[in-house]
C-alpha cells in the first residue's frame, strides 16, 4: 500500500502487517476519541469499532475532528466514517450510533478486539467500558480529563494507579475498588490543576453536573497519545 510507504519505512513490513491485521475499539468520539481514531487510522489499523450516540453541535467546534460548520447536527458517528474511509477505502469500520451501558460493553467485549480505547467523558459509562474490558482481559487504555488544562508538556501516560491531581481518575478510582480493581491498565492524565474559573454548573447534558471549559489542542494531545500507546503496544 503505497500511502503506508512512510509507516513502513519506520518500523518495518512485518510490524505493518500487524497493524493492518489489528482490531480496535474507540468507545467516544469527541475531542480526544476522534482524534484517536484518526492517528490509528492512518498508521494503518486495518479494522476499527467506533462508537458514539450524538451529533454535532456548535460547541464542540473548538476541539472535536468531525466538529464543522457543514457537520452540524449529524451523526458523529457517520462523519467519522467517511472521514476515515477517506484516508483507507479498505478499512473495516464497524459503527455505533447509540450511547452504550454496562450490559451493551459486556457483550460487545465478547469480541476479540486487540486493543480497546476508552475515550468516554461520562463517568457511569466510563466505569462499565473498563469493567467489561479488564473482566475480558481485552487490553486498555483509558483517557481521563483534558477539560481545564493547557500544558501539553504536563501530559502523561501511567497505570490508573499511578494517576494523580486528575479528579476524573479519582472518581473513576473509587468507582472501580467496588470491582476489586486497582490497578492494570493504562491511562492518559495531566496532573495540571484546573482553575475554578473554568468550570461551571451545569444540567442535562448526559447527566454531566459540571461543564469544564477547554482549549483546541489538549483534547488532541490526549487522543494522539492514546493512539501512540495502542500501536506500540501492537508492534512489540
Amino acid at each position: 500500500m503505497k500511502w503506508l510507504e512512510r509507516t513502513e519505512l519506520l518500523i518495518g513490513k512485518e510490524k505493518l502487517e500487524k497493524l493492518t491485521r489489528s482490531h480496535v475499539l474507540v468507545a467516544g468520539l469527541g475531542g480526544v476519541g476522534s482524534w484517536c481514531a484518526e492517528m490509528l487510522v492512518r498508521a494503518g489499523i486495518g479494522e476499527l469499532t467506533i462508537i458514539d450516540g450524538d451529533v454535532v453541535n456548535p460547541s464542540n467546534r473548538n476541539r472535536q475532528l468531525p466538529a464543522l460548520i457543514s457537520t452540524e447536527g449529524m451523526s458523529k458517528t457517520d462523519v467519522m466514517m467517511v472521514r476515515l474511509k477517506e484516508i483507507n477505502s479498505d478499512i473495516i469500520l464497524h459503527p455505533f450510533r447509540h450511547f452504550h451501558n454496562g450490559d451493551d460493553f459486556e457483550v460487545l467485549m465478547t469480541q476479540p478486539f486487540n486493543y480497546v480505547v476508552d475515550a468516554i467523558d461520562s463517568l457511569s459509562p466510563k466505569v462499565s467500558l473498563i469493567v467489561a474490558a479488564m473482566q475480558n482481559g481485552r487490553p486498555l487504555i483509558s483517557s481521563m480529563g483534558a477539560g481545564g488544562k493547557m500544558a501539553p508538556e504536563q501530559v502523561q501516560i501511567a497505570d490508573i494507579s499511578k494517576s494523580y491531581h486528575c479528579k476524573l481518575a479519582r472518581m473513576v478510582r473509587k468507582r472501580l475498588t467496588k470491582f476489586g480493581i486497582k490497578k492494570g491498565f493504562d491511562v492518559v492524565f495531566s496532573p495540571e490543576p484546573v482553575h475554578k474559573s473554568a468550570v461551571i454548573q451545569t444540567r442535562g447534558e448526559q447527566n454531566k453536573k459540571t461543564t469544564v471549559g477547554t482549549i483546541s489542542y489538549m483534547p488532541a494531545i490526549f487522543g494522539m497519545m492514546a493512539a501512540s500507546k495502542v500501536i506500540r503496544e501492537l508492534i512489540k
